[in-house]
């Protein structure tokens, strides 16, 4: 939004090829980007030292890139020529591993000698420009985890802020997440553009969310994406004895049965099950932290079945009682949700994905009982 600050700026617009530099650019996923909405671009510069990335870029974008740190790149390198015929584009994501709150969460200081302080480092290469009086790169790109505008990282975050400030670059900060552009994940990133001079810039506005994850699951998968069972009970024997693992009774009937409505189906990590004409698609337990064993999951008692549920206003967390005699009179539509962070062994704190189950259970009128929490 405009304002006093910048409503005589010009709207920014790029009306030559773009020479892309990415610093810390992994496989490329900036370059995927570019070539997705179709932009007129060349990947011009890559910065990333984990070799396999590199050689993932190069076949994906069929360049000859070599391996580089970040800390052997001078300002030379980067060869910006011929500003008047190419916009220069660069990127520097620099790592998230000490911002995030999923790791030591040690800062990005300058001289810490974190890898998030490495931001410093691309400080160093354009202040080499700058002072050699060599020509900058036209744009500045960068997304991060929203740590990086936190209490403990804003002065460091400002300080760099300043130092684009004082180049010559406007900067646009913003905050946004993922589900509000299309895509079924709680997703927040930080992005920002810096743009040499004096120019204005909106970040796109939010579309309605008309994705689900259900809508990327594939209805039919080829049996060589599945864990043989032999293979599975290898995994599974190598995570107890290794630690990760609980080797309970109720962790080895979760492992052997899914129960839905009383049918018992053998579960992979991930599975689809029709019943009565309706797909559900369930996660099993396998791979999951012992948070999620109390947080999401189906329980068998005798001749009933607690089914974790959403009815009729019934948050999650609750439990619904039926019968496992079918009888067919009535119809109840449940669903659950599992936060990403109980999956797979993730043990991050936000809720970045779920995976949803939905089906119709028929159920007896009499066995409708609810329970809160917990049997």
């Amino acid at each position: 939004m405009r304002d006093l600050f910048n409503s005589d700026f010009p709207e920014i617009h790029i009306d030559k090829p773009i020479r892309l530099i990415e610093l810390f650019g992994g496989y490329g996923s900036q370059s995927m980007a570019l070539e997705r909405i179709g932009a007129d671009f060349e990947p011009y510069f890559l910065c990333e030292f984990d070799e396999p990335a590199v050689r993932s870029y190069n076949a994906v974008h069929g360049t000859n890139f070599k391996p580089s740190d970040i800390r052997d790149v001078h300002g030379a390198d980067l060869k910006i020529c011929d500003t008047d015929k190419y916009f220069y584009l660069l990127t520097y994501s620099f790592p998230c591993t000490d911002l995030s709150v999923a790791g030591k969460m040690a800062g990005m200081a300058k001289g810490s000698g974190t890898r998030s302080g490495l931001l410093w480092e691309v400080e160093r290469i354009l202040r080499e420009l700058y002072e050699s009086g060599a020509e900058l790169p036209q744009c500045l790109f960068m997304e991060n985890v929203p740590q990086v505008t936190s209490e403990q990282n804003a002065g460091d975050f400002n300080s760099w802020r300043a130092f684009l400030q004082k180049l010559g670059y406007t900067s646009y900060l913003e905050i946004l997440n993922a589900k509000d552009y299309g895509v079924a994940q709680n997703r927040e990133r930080a992005f920002m553009f810096s743009f040499l001079g004096e120019v204005y810039y909106e970040f796109p506005k939010s579309v309605p969310l008309e994705k689900r994850l259900k809508d990327y699951l594939e209805d039919e998968v080829d049996e060589k994406y599945y864990l043989k069972s032999e293979k599975a009970q290898e995994l599974i024997s190598q995570l107890v004895e290794s630690g990760e693992l609980e080797a309970d009774e109720s962790e080895k009937k979760w492992h052997s049965d899914c129960v839905w409505g009383g049918v018992l189906k053998s579960a992979p990590t991930e599975q689809s099950v029709t019943q009565d004409g309706v797909k559900l698609r369930t996660a099993s337990r396998r791979g999951t932290t012992a948070e999620s064993r109390t947080c999401v999951r189906t329980e068998r008692s005798s001749s009933r079945t607690l089914i974790p549920c959403k009815m009729n206003g019934v948050s999650n967390g609750n439990f619904l009682q039926i019968s496992e005699r079918t009888v067919r009179d009535v119809g109840c539509e449940f669903a659950s949700t599992i936060p990403a962070r109980y999956y797979k062994g993730a043990t991050g704190n936000g809720d970045n994905m779920v995976i949803e189950m939905n089906g119709v259970i028929e159920y007896e009128k009499d066995a409708d009982t609810r329970h809160d929490g917990q049997e």
